[in-house]
């Protein structure tokens, strides 16, 4: 599912890169109805439909037709093999079967499978299988047939009923837990190399090299082991190194702030290369920028008479307040401008309303020099995308209107927000924030870590 991006007709992918740092979206040439000589990166709707592309967008249908399958007999069957919410009208057997699925969140330790079966008429007796997937455990999985428990077989088996069916319900409840998974690879050496999962759910951590990767030959460019080391170290399970974000509270936390120069708009963005603060123009939507454009407002005060002056959203306020990089939690932006992983009292903040006093607006004031604020770059000339933030103090002549301004930022609704399948992972220089590989767009990514462990290290 990862291999469209987002919503859009025809923007498929021709291979899923699977190394350390990538993105979907980084291409060896431009789509030319061929592929190209270092295939990668998303096609065109129109103009990158070889073969292979085409095999890969046919096997969307699989989706659906692959869900249930028929056994024909003296007695019907029905086999589920997919938990995929849907509708089928069993003629064969006069039934129909509506399958519902309960939304998964990372913070979920079982996934739920509702199946209810009803008869359109002159109903007969069915025999209804229904898998048990391998990623489960049988141990604590329950399953209810109109609220009578019934024995569950193994896992990766079918769980088979015959009866006459009427009005009946099936609930089903699968034990959901992280997992690593080795590479493809039985040398001992790699034996460290795992992929993350949950339950079915391939994650990829976002990461990304310290330099800006625009093309595949140089993918690797910038890469250094602590973008992709796991700190496994007298960890017994995947607990202790992974745990579940809640996405629903820390989506309230994040933001983009955002200032206009001239006609163009730009955002406080965190730099992917050496973690400062820049600034940069508003991206595209699904872009890796986007994960850079949105941080993370810990220590925090709501203001809730903003929207009565205005403001399009509450604005953010209050003493000692921690910024931190959407894809590295637990680290913070120190005053700075870079990201450390145990901050001092140069992390804090000040979160005031906007020295331009327009309404919406936040000045984040250095909490160790007070009078100092994070500013825009100055200059006659403006700035550019990709100038680095600067300090700027108030003077004892007063504040030009100049100072104000680019002292000044609008709050906006985060350009990115947490997946509901969202972990974080600890690793051995800094977090990782995991999500479904099929979620990403253009995000850099890693799919395989190496879990660097005590046994490793000695």
């Amino acid at each position: 599912m990862g291999n469209q991006r987002g919503t859009q007709p025809g923007v498929m992918i021709y291979f899923l890169p699977m190394g350390p740092g990538r993105s979907k979206s980084i291409s060896g040439g431009p789509p030319s109805g061929l592929p190209p000589k270092n295939p990668g990166g998303w096609g065109g709707p129109n103009d990158t439909f070889w073969c292979c592309y085409g095999t890969g967008i046919e096997s969307f249908s699989k989706l659906g037709d692959t869900i249930y399958f028929l056994e024909e007999g003296e007695v019907p069957g029905l086999y589920i093999a997919q938990h995929i919410p849907s509708t089928f009208d069993w003629k064969a057997a006069g039934l129909t079967v509506v399958q519902q699925a309960k939304p998964l969140l990372s913070t979920d330790s079982y996934f739920e499978v509702t199946i209810s079966i009803s008869a359109k008429g002159d109903a007969q007796p069915a025999k209804v299988s229904v898998r048990i997937p391998s990623w489960t455990s049988t141990v604590d999985a329950t399953a209810t047939l109109n609220g009578q428990k019934l024995n569950l077989t193994s896992a990766g088996d079918f769980l088979t009923l015959t009866k006459l069916w009427g009005d009946d319900t099936l609930v089903l409840q699968f034990p959901i837990n992280l997992r690593t998974e080795a590479i493809k690879d039985d040398r001992p050496e790699y034996a460290s190399i795992q992929a993350v999962l949950f339950g079915p759910h391939l994650l990829a951590g976002l990461t990304h090299g310290n330099k800006t990767i625009n093309a595949t030959e140089h993918s690797n460019d910038g890469l250094t082991p602590g973008m992709w080391e796991v700190d496994a170290r007298n960890a017994t399970s995947t607990a202790d190194w992974i745990a579940a974000l809640p996405h629903q509270a820390i989506n309230s936390q994040l933001v983009t702030l955002t200032q206009q120069s001239g006609a163009q708009t730009f955002v406080l963005s965190v730099s992917a290369t050496d973690g400062t603060l820049t600034m940069d123009e508003m991206p595209a939507a699904g872009s890796d920028a986007c994960v850079r454009a949105t941080i993370v407002v810990d220590t925090y005060v709501v203001d809730s008479t903003a929207a009565e002056h205005g403001a399009a959203a509450p604005v953010l306020h209050g003493p000692n307040v921690t910024i931190a990089p959407f894809d590295r939690p637990g680290m913070a932006i120190t005053n700075g401008f870079e990201v450390k992983l145990h901050p001092g009292p140069e992390a804090l903040f000040n979160a005031v309303p906007g020295l331009d006093g327009l309404p919406g607006s936040v000045s984040l004031e250095l909490g160790t020099r007070p009078g100092c604020f994070v500013t825009a770059p100055g200059g006659a000339r403006g700035y550019r995308a990709g100038d680095k933030a600067q300090v700027g103090c108030r003077t004892s002549g007063g504040d030009d209107a100049a100072f104000r301004k680019a002292a000044s930022f609008t709050q906006a609704a985060p350009l990115r927000r947490y997946h509901p399948l969202s972990f974080v992972a600890k690793g051995t220089e800094r977090s990782f924030v995991l999500e479904p590989l099929r979620s990403l767009q253009d995000e850099f990514y890693t799919v395989y870590f190496n879990l660097v462990t005590a046994a490793a290290d000695s």
